[in-house]
């Protein structure tokens, strides 16, 4: 089964994009733009969007390895 985190985030800076953020579990992504529904690739980031996006991402990787390793040991 595939779970899901999801975070919102809010632009602060022109475009103003409400941006909901879902990190799966199988560590695919989709980023949804909640004004016009549409979806947004990673490159289309910019500013806080983006260094939200790489941070997320940092940890899902850092806790993926830690639950691999765990498993492991």
């Amino acid at each position: 089964m595939r779970s899901c985190e999801n975070f919102r985030f809010i632009e602060k800076h022109r475009p103003y994009r409400d941006l909901t953020f879902k990190f799966y579990s199988d560590g695919t992504l989709a980023i949804i733009d909640n004004d016009g529904g549409g979806t947004v690739t990673p490159r289309e980031l910019k500013g806080d969007s983006h260094d939200f996006y790489v941070r997320r991402r940092i940890a899902f990787i850092k806790n993926n390895l830690l639950a691999q390793k765990l498993k492991h040991a």
